[in-house]
């Protein structure tokens, strides 16, 4: 019988602590203790799995626990975390307000600092960021200042600060590692280097074996549909599902992708439909670049930057407005979004794109220059 991957084996080891606790965490009197822990361990396995009707369930039952023992910090810092994660960021600001030192500890200012990248204040980003490493060293706040650095800044200073983090995790801690290998691997990859981005996948797969992720991330590096397929036998993901049909779609599979392509939109409409707004991003860009309606993609992209204002969804709502003809109308949305600073080939591209649509050719020009100087790959690597 094959041994387990570390995916799996942590897997069983949350569930074993799920079932040890889930008699005990709300019997009455409610112990705060039992109730953090259970609804904890529920996160751990939700952020594991990936599945955002587990995190449906972790929610309702923080509160559940807050309504029995009182908004204790461990627990509002769960829940900012919750709906962080899930891209409600006025939640998640309500969220460290619920307990009154919760935004001043370092988990809270970490939060904080990250809420501040997606609404587009990247200085303020970077000025919490390093405050918080010269108070303390920590691995995560290492690779959150490198994140920046892998944006806005220098590919080596990125590369360099993720090796500094690396240097942070203890042996008990191999997800982080894989973690952070993962990134650095997306980092080389941004920059057209393929072969240094798998190695770094390679070994994020050694560190903690068996991880959906790690696979996701090799099928974006290799264009594998044997990698995506093998995510989606673990995970039901739609992002993951439109991935696989594009690239069926490239192969000439038609007929797949076209089924692939309507079961993501069902996954994406799905969660929608009981509103929640983590795929909103996901939504401008099937529309847009899947169902080619430009229309419904600027729909879900002015719902996007309703929520956070940044490049990202900058570029995002621009590049719906070209696919929807109206070029012009995205040049100031692009126009922002390249203001910020920001470093980035797919940006860089779309930018270029959406100038040459606008009429503006010389621009056209040096950002489609921009984005080849970046990722001299673009158009051979399917990036995502």
């Amino acid at each position: 019988m094959p041994s387990l991957g570390d995916y799996e084996t942590e897997l069983r080891r949350i569930e074993a602590d799920v079932a040890e606790l889930e008699e005990i965490a709300f019997a009455q009197p409610v112990k705060a203790e039992d109730a953090t822990r259970y609804v904890y361990r529920l996160y751990a396995r939700a952020s594991l799995n990936g599945n955002l009707k587990e995190f449906r369930e972790v929610e309702r039952l923080i509160d559940r626990a807050i309504d029995g023992v009182g908004a204790a910090e461990d627990l509002c810092l769960l829940k900012a975390n919750l709906d962080f994660k899930l891209h409600r960021l006025a939640e998640t600001k309500r969220d460290l307000g619920m307990t009154p030192a919760l935004a001043g500890r370092r988990q809270g200012r970490i939060i904080l600092a990250d809420i501040a990248f997606q609404e587009g204040r990247y200085q303020d980003t970077r000025d919490a960021l390093e405050q918080l490493a010269e108070e303390e060293r920590t691995w995560d706040v290492l690779a959150r200042i490198a994140h920046v650095e892998t944006k806005m800044g220098d590919a080596e200073k990125a590369d360099e600060l993720y090796s500094w983090a690396e240097d942070e995790i203890t042996a008990k801690e191999m997800r982080a590692y894989a973690w952070v290998e993962l990134q650095r691997g997306l980092l080389d990859l941004s920059r057209g280097r393929r072969g240094e981005a798998v190695a770094h996948y390679a070994v994020a797969d050694r560190a903690y074996s068996g991880y959906w992720v790690t696979a996701e991330h090799m099928g974006d590096a290799l264009n594998s549909a044997v990698h995506y397929e093998r995510v989606l036998r673990t995970v039901d993901k739609p992002e993951v599902t439109q991935k696989l049909g594009e690239l069926c779609l490239q192969s000439g599979q038609r007929e797949r992708a076209e089924e692939l392509f309507a079961r993501a939109l069902m996954g994406y409409l799905e969660s929608a439909e009981r509103g929640e707004v983590h795929y909103c991003h996901h939504l401008t860009e099937y529309f847009a670049d899947v169902a080619h309606n430009g229309i419904d993609a600027v729909e879900w992209a002015r719902k996007d930057i309703a929520l956070r204002d940044n490049f990202n969804t900058q570029t995002a709502l621009a590049w719906a407005l070209h696919c929807a003809g109206q070029s012009a109308a995205g040049v100031p949305y692009v126009e922002r979004a390249l203001a910020s600073g920001v470093k980035d080939a797919n940006i860089f591209s779309k930018a270029a794109k959406i100038f040459e649509g606008a009429g503006q050719h010389a621009k056209a020009h040096v950002w489609e220059h921009r984005a080849v100087d970046l990722d001299p790959l673009r158009g051979i690597v399917h990036t995502h």
